[in-house]
């Protein structure tokens, strides 16, 4: 994304653009589109997990193979795009805004069907919160209370770990590779595709069964996705 002249998080959009508006340096209309597009993402994402829990269908891989097909539209944008662009040509929006969309997927694909799973995208809150659980494991006087921030911090390291060596290749990648280490995160959201429409529920073929059966599949289909996240 920062490729684009689009950072991979609003928080620093946000910044970066009050710091251009601050200093009389135009501002990048990427940046500028970047809130209301994630704003509207998330809000289209959650409008279309509950219209396939109305017709009785889990939301985990429909939103995997959306957050998949929008990287690799930003993979296919950026390629094709060239290393050298403009980040206000309209190709690098474009890029930017796929990148942006499949985000914000990413962001409310973990609260919707994964719930109870450490966020993917958001490592300060995850790092604050590990640090937190390694403390109460050391020191804590309440056994119940220990258990459950030593459960907490078994499923929040993975994630960190992930990140951080995930950081490590994009970076490398794109040294080597340039617009093309974009595929490595395609390449990842492919298998996490599969994986999630492997352990998903086999759709039911009686609606109204949903509301009898539905609830417990998902919630059977997300225990195992945490269970193996924690291991």
């Amino acid at each position: 994304l920062a490729s684009t002249g689009c950072l991979p998080h609003i928080t620093g959009n946000l910044v970066v653009l009050a710091a251009q508006v601050a200093g009389g340096v135009e501002g990048q209309i990427a940046k500028i589109l970047s809130v209301p597009v994630f704003f509207a993402m998330v809000s289209l994402t959650v409008l279309l997990a509950r219209g396939l829990e109305l017709i009785g269908r889990s939301s985990l891989c429909p939103l995997l193979l959306l957050h998949f097909l929008l990287l690799a539209g930003f993979l296919g944008l950026c390629v094709a795009a060239g290393p050298h662009l403009s980040p206000n040509a309209t190709i690098a929006i474009l890029a930017s805004m796929a990148g942006v969309s499949a985000m914000a997927v990413q962001n409310a694909l973990v609260q919707i069907s994964l719930k109870g799973v450490p966020a993917t995208a958001v490592m300060t809150s995850n790092v604050t919160r590990f640090a937190r659980d390694v403390v109460e494991v050391l020191v804590g006087a309440d056994p119940a209370e220990v258990n459950k921030a030593r459960k907490r911090a078994a499923r929040t390291l993975p994630v960190i770990i992930g990140f951080a060596i995930g950081c490590g290749l994009g970076a490398a990648c794109e040294v080597a590779f340039g617009m093309w280490s974009l595929a490595l995160p395609t390449g990842v959201a492919l298998i996490g595709l599969v994986l999630g429409c492997d352990a998903e529920p086999v759709c039911l073929a009686d609606p109204e069964s949903h509301g009898r059966n539905h609830a417990g599949a998902v919630f059977s289909t997300e225990s195992s996705l945490r269970d193996s996240a924690a291991e």
